[in-house]
């Protein structure tokens, strides 16, 4: 089998790629294929994609628009996304520590982590990766697009799974800070321990009942009569954990457009951000043995100054 090279980056953004497992049409032209299985784009668009080299082989060489698929069977064929008309997001990441061997960054508020439906190049993952110059750097967990606060990402492959194994493994210590509704009847810190699952709306989480695979310790830093500057510790890593044990509850964060019900979909307020933040890691580096605690500079609104009407 033909060993496959490896696809440059365009921009910070990877190829993606596509496996041709069988011929829809006897006599299809690669380009009618490509047209037929996305439709939303464009024949027109892909015409020029593939103009622009943006369709190649597996060794990385440009595939003509009029190929026949069938010289392509049992093959892949990567291509370069596009997102038309990608709005840009008007906040930066700052980066907290960098050695030759990580990246830890700082991501505000409605910034994807990675590339991901109408979000490309506007994403942490591929500014950081243009402004620093590392083609390979790689999250190795990710944050919700509303959640502000700590990410880590590794710079080359040769490492990346000995820092993926501290979060399989659970050896990060990860703290979250969350604005709520206080709730007096709670006698804090406690733990909170439920079975998550998808519930079939979206890519939403909601409890279930069975065996407990996602558990929170909740404390709270300060209250008034109305709000609370709560503290989240994950020890496990199910995704929305937090906003859906915190809307469970009875409590859920500030400005949670999913949680305890979905908001209709509209344009992003940004004067209004989810009141939730990843503000500490702390790991012992699997490469160098070195103790690290990693701290946010980011903050959420003061309880204090909430006036919502």
């Amino acid at each position: 089998m033909m060993s496959t090279k490896q696809i440059p980056m365009k921009n910070g953004v990877g190829a993606s790629c596509v496996v041709i497992s069988a011929l829809p049409v006897a006599d299809m032209t690669v380009l009618d294929y490509f047209s037929q299985r996305f439709e939303h784009v464009s024949l027109a668009q892909w015409q020029q994609r593939f103009e622009q080299g943006e369709v190649v082989d597996a060794q990385a060489q440009a595939i003509l628009p009029n190929a026949l698929l069938a010289d392509f069977l049992t093959q892949k064929i990567f291509y370069y996304r596009h997102v038309p008309n990608e709005v840009a997001i008007p906040f930066e990441a700052s980066i907290v520590y960098e050695n030759e061997h990580i990246v830890v960054a700082d991501k505000p508020h409605f910034l994807p982590v990675m590339p991901g439906g109408q979000y490309l190049h506007e994403t942490l993952l591929v500014r950081l990766r243009m402004q620093l110059n590392y083609p390979d750097l790689t999250p190795v967990h990710r944050i919700d697009r509303e959640t502000a606060g700590l990410v880590l990402l590794v710079k080359n492959a040769s490492v990346r799974g000995a820092y993926q194994a501290l979060f399989r493994e659970r050896l990060v210590e990860k703290q979250y800070e969350a604005i709520a509704k206080w709730r007096p009847e709670y006698h804090f810190p406690f733990e909170h321990a439920s079975r998550l699952a998808e519930n079939g709306d979206f890519f939403r989480m909601a409890e279930v009942e069975g065996m407990a695979n996602a558990t929170t310790i909740l404390d709270v830093l300060q209250h008034n009569d109305e709000w609370a500057h709560y503290v989240l510790k994950p020890i496990t890593g199910k995704r929305h954990q937090l906003r859906v044990h915190m809307a469970a509850l009875g409590m859920p964060i500030l400005n949670d457009g999913f949680y305890p019900q979905a908001k209709p979909m509209s344009m992003q307020d940004y004067a209004q951000p989810l009141q939730l933040l990843a503000k500490k890691m702390a790991f012992i580096d699997p490469v160098t043995q070195e103790k690290f605690d990693f701290y946010s500079q980011l903050s959420l609104w003061n309880i204090h100054e909430i006036y919502l009407t």
